[in-house]
């Protein structure tokens, strides 16, 4: 039974682990941003953002589904795991494949961006296997990946020591993602084994009841993806990288505590989705507190972050990128509407309304790339953070009154917005 201790204490083994390992990034990260400049900073953030692109198709939306899965057919749990990883270990090659078809066509005569861009577009294999991960969420023992990202990071964070101690170039800083994604698979996987009482198993006839389910995810994510990162492409070839660089490290600050959130929610959603399989009355209740906390976490970074930006970002990337500070007391703001989109698809999941979510990502999408259009040529960083801005408040909130299947979600939300609620939450 899925108790609130377990819940508890599988978050903290999450929170704790990723505490450890944001200060380690925090540091890491501003020596990295420092020395690679603005300029070259960009051109690694313009990468990542290509290949969060495809990532969406890499992973089939089987993230999004594999939890509830386990908890409808947990005696088949090997073969569900077994078939989802060999999906995404497929459809990785080919998307690595369409990184390179596309660079080679937008950034034709700049062989530096492209190189990049390439090696960063590795990471897509070792990515696959963060499916596992949702086994061990399944199971309330997140400790195990917890503690495997950590020892990856402190192994990658040596190596991007090295990096700067002799002085390498930014090519060697495209494939960090990838030493980072392969520790923590092969590990994963190695714990799976160990600690698994069903073998990994690959089944033909499991692939089309997989994807039947998770097919709805990926238009959903691709548009989910656009919106996120349409701006930093944007920004480079209409402002270029100096800019960009500037805009990737204020998202970078306002990301910094972004662990807390993914751990509360990760913890929490096989306890919605089980409570929806038992007819639990405290199914409404428990959606209402997911959505208190992260929303009053979520304004309370943002006022902080607002009066502070100066400071941190000084702290973090140095006075080069002082005209991020702007941009970050914008764009921190949007931190709570982004994770009610997170609680938001937890209730989609639950409710079976998966076709709705590309319907709602392709009008974030579309507002976001209308919106960016116009305010990245005026305003550069500052506009792209605007955009954000806006096309999370419509899409994760103002959107959910407009769609009819989506207003009782909101009046979830609306209810998990009474303080009460938040202390109740925490005394409970």
């Amino acid at each position: 039974m899925l108790t609130k201790k377990k819940v508890v204490k599988n978050a903290k083994w999450i929170i704790i682990c990723k505490v450890i390992q944001s200060l380690l990034q925090l540091v890491i990260g501003m020596l990295c941003a420092r020395y690679l400049g603005p300029a070259n900073y960009g051109i690694i953030n313009y990468a990542s953002s290509i290949v969060a692109f495809v990532l969406p198709i890499m992973q089939l939306g089987l993230q999004s589904t594999l939890v509830q899965e386990f908890t409808e057919k947990p005696e088949h749990e090997g073969k569900i795991m077994g078939t989802a990883l060999v999906m995404d270990l497929v459809s990785s090659v080919l998307c690595i494949m369409m990184v390179g078809a596309f660079v080679s066509v937008a950034n034709y005569g700049e062989p530096q961006t492209i190189v990049v861009c390439l090696l960063f577009s590795i990471s897509l294999i070792f990515r696959a296997f963060e499916l596992l991960q949702c086994w061990f969420q399944y199971k309330l023992q997140s400790k195990f990946p917890s503690i495997v990202m950590l020892c990856a990071y402190l192994a990658v964070s040596l190596y991007r020591i090295f990096l700067l101690v002799t002085s390498k170039n930014v090519f060697w800083f495209a494939v960090v993602n990838s030493v980072d994604y392969g520790i923590i698979g092969i590990s994963l996987l190695v714990i799976y084994n160990k600690i698994s009482n069903q073998k990994l198993e690959f089944s033909f006839g499991l692939v089309k009841s997989l994807f039947s389910r998770s097919k709805y995810y990926i238009l959903a994510s691709m548009m989910v993806t656009l919106f996120q990162n349409i701006d930093h492409i944007m920004l480079k070839l209409i402002s270029g990288d100096a800019e960009n660089g500037f805009y990737t490290a204020a998202i970078t600050s306002a990301a910094v505590v972004q662990f807390v959130y993914v751990a509360i929610i990760d913890s929490m959603r096989p306890v919605i989705l089980a409570c929806k399989k038992e007819g639990n009355s405290d199914y409404d209740k428990n959606i209402s507190r997911l959505y208190c906390v992260i929303t009053y976490m979520g304004l309370g970074q943002a006022v902080g972050f607002t009066i502070f930006a100066n400071l941190i970002i000084k702290i973090l990337f140095g006075a080069e990128y002082l005209p991020s500070v702007p941009v970050l007391q914008v764009l921190v703001w949007y931190v709570a509407f982004s994770y009610m989109g997170s609680v938001r698809n937890i209730w989609i999941l639950a409710e079976g309304k998966q076709s709705m979510l590309w319907k709602i990502n392709l009008a974030g999408a579309v507002m976001n790339v209308i919106v960016n259009a116009v305010l990245i040529p005026l305003c550069g960083a500052m506009g792209a953070a605007i955009a954000s801005l806006c096309t999370q408040i419509f899409t994760n909130f103002i959107l959910g009154f407009i769609v009819k299947p989506l207003r009782e979600n909101n009046r979830i939300l609306l209810k998990g917005l009474n303080p009460k609620l938040l202390l109740d939450a925490i005394s409970k």
